[in-house]
C-alpha cells in the first residue's frame, strides 16, 4: 500500500517497472476482495490458521488467496526503495526518504486508517495492522540499507527463516519487555489508558526480513540486467521457495507450529496442507506467498503493454490512495446497508454467499477505477507538490 513510485502508468516506462506497478495493482484488487469479506461476511469468522473441518472451501480459498497481499506489498516496498535509491543517487537520500515515509505511515495508521475501520472518535481501540507494519519495516530498512548487500540478504533470510524459533517465547502483560515483544513477534493488547487499547495485529520482526529481501533483489531490476535473465532469476527463486515449502510442509518440519494431516477427501487434505499462519507470518506462509509473488512478477513482465497491464498499473500507481479510499467506501456502504436493512446475521449485516463477495468486489473495483486513475495522473503531473509522493 505504500506505493513508492517507480513508474507512472501513463508514461512510457520499461516493462520491468510496469510489472512492479501491475503486480501491486493485482494484489490491491485481491486485498479488496478480502476487505469486502471482512465487511459483509463477518458472521462467518475465519481463524488463523483456518479451521479446515468447518470452513467451506469457497471461503477458505478466498481467504487463502488474500494471504499473498501483505508479503508482496512489503517485498515490493523494499524493491521500490532500491529503485528510488538509484534515482536519488545516494544511500543517505534513500535512508532519509524511508525514515520519513515510515513515520508518515505509522501516523496514518493511528489516525485516518484506524478511523476508517472503527468510525470512533476518540478511539477506544487502535488496530496496528499492515500500514503500521510497513511503516516500521521502512524505518528498519532506513538503517539496513547501509549494510553491504550480502549482509542485507543474511539479515533478511535470518528474520524470515529464523523468527519461528522464537514462537515459544511469551512475555506476559506487565512483565519487562512485554510492549517490545508484542510489537516485534507476539500479538497482544497494549493498555494505553483506561478507555484506549492498542492491538498489535501485525508483529513486525518477519516483515523487516521481507522488506530487506525485497531491497536486496533490487539489482535484478537494474537497467543492465537483461529481461530474460531477470525472469529466469525470478522464476528460479519463486519455484525454489515453493519447492522448499512443499518439502518442509510434507514432513511437518520446522516452519510453523500447526502441522497438516490427511483429511476425509483430497480437497480437505489440500486445504490442510496450505493452511498457513499469518500472525505473525510463518516461514511456510512467506515461502508460499513470496514464491507465488515472484512467479507473478516474472509473468507480468512478459505481458508487456497490454490493456490488462495498463488497468492493473492504474491501481498499482496510487496504492495508498486506493487503500484509504476503499476503506471509507466500504464503511459508508456498510453503515448505509445497516440503516436500510438492519442486521441480518446476528449483530452483523451480511450477505449469504461467497460468490456475492466476488461480485461486490468486481463492482467496487470498476467504480473506484476512475478516481484512482485521476489521482494517479495528478500525482504524475504535479511532481512539484512534495507531499503527493507520500501517497
Amino acid at each position: 500500500m505504500t506505493g513508492i513510485p517507480v513508474s507512472a502508468s501513463s508514461s512510457p516506462a520499461s516493462t520491468r517497472l510496469h510489472s512492479i506497478d501491475a503486480l501491486r495493482g493485482l494484489v490491491m484488487l485481491i486485498m479488496l476482495l478480502d476487505h469486502v469479506r471482512e465487511t459483509v461476511y463477518l458472521h462467518a469468522q475465519v481463524g488463523d490458521p483456518m479451521n479446515v473441518t468447518d470452513t467451506p472451501p469457497e471461503l477458505f480459498f478466498s481467504r487463502l488467496l488474500a494471504h499473498i497481499c501483505a508479503p508482496v506489498f512489503v517485498f515490493l516496498t523494499g524493491l521500490s526503495a532500491w529503485l528510488y535509491g538509484q534515482k536519488a543517487g545516494s544511500l543517505q537520500s534513500t535512508s532519509a526518504f524511508l525514515a520519513k515515509r515510515g513515520l508518515f505511515l505509522v501516523a496514518l495508521e493511528f489516525t485516518l486508517i484506524n478511523f476508517a475501520w472503527t468510525f470512533q472518535f476518540p478511539p477506544k481501540v487502535i488496530y496496528l495492522q499492515v500500514i503500521w507494519a510497513i511503516g516500521l519495516s521502512m524505518l528498519a530498512l532506513a538503517l539496513l540499507v547501509h549494510l553491504p548487500r550480502v549482509w542485507l540478504v543474511i539479515v533478511g533470510v535470518a528474520l524470515v527463516a529464523g523468527h519461528n524459533l522464537l514462537d515459544a517465547i511469551h512475555v506476559a502483560p506487565g512483565e519487562p519487555g512485554f510492549v517490545i515483544w508484542a510489537i516485534l513477534h507476539d500479538r497482544g493488547w497494549l493498555e494505553v489508558s483506561e478507555p484506549l487499547r492498542l492491538r498489535t495485529s501485525y508483529p513486525v520482526l518477519p516483515w523487516i526480513g521481507v522488506i530487506a529481501l525485497g531491497y536486496a533483489c533490487g539489482p535484478w531490476f537494474g537497467r543492465a540486467v537483461e529481461p530474460a535473465t531477470r525472469r529466469r532469476w525470478l522464476c528460479g527463486a519463486g519455484l525454489g521457495a515453493i519447492a522448499l515449502f512443499v518439502v518442509l510442509r510434507a514432513f511437518n518440519a520446522y516452519g510453523q507450529a500447526q502441522g497438516w494431516s490427511p483429511q476425509d477427501d483430497a480437497l480437505r487434505s489440500l486445504m490442510s496442507f496450505v493452511n498457513i499462519t499469518k500472525y505473525p507470518p510463518s516461514l511456510f506462509f512467506l515461502l508460499l506467498t513470496l514464491g507465488l509473488g515472484l512467479l507473478l512478477l516474472a509473468w507480468l513482465e512478459r505481458l508487456g503493454d497490454r490493456a490488462s497491464m495498463r488497468a492493473l498499473c492504474v491501481y498499482g500507481a496510487a496504492p495508498l490512495f486506493f487503500y484509504i479510499l476503499h476503506l471509507y467506501v466500504l464503511k459508508v456502504l456498510y453503515l448505509a446497508a445497516v440503516a436500510v436493512w438492519g442486521t441480518t446475521h446476528g449483530q452483523y449485516f451480511g450477505v449469504d454467499h461467497v460468490s456475492t463477495l466476488w461480485l461486490m468486489t468486481v463492482i467496487l473495483a470498476v467504480a473506484l477505477y476512475a478516481p484512482v486513475r485521476a489521482f494517479g495522473r495528478l500525482k504524475a503531473r504535479r511532481r512539484d507538490i512534495a507531499w503527493l509522493k507520500y501517497l
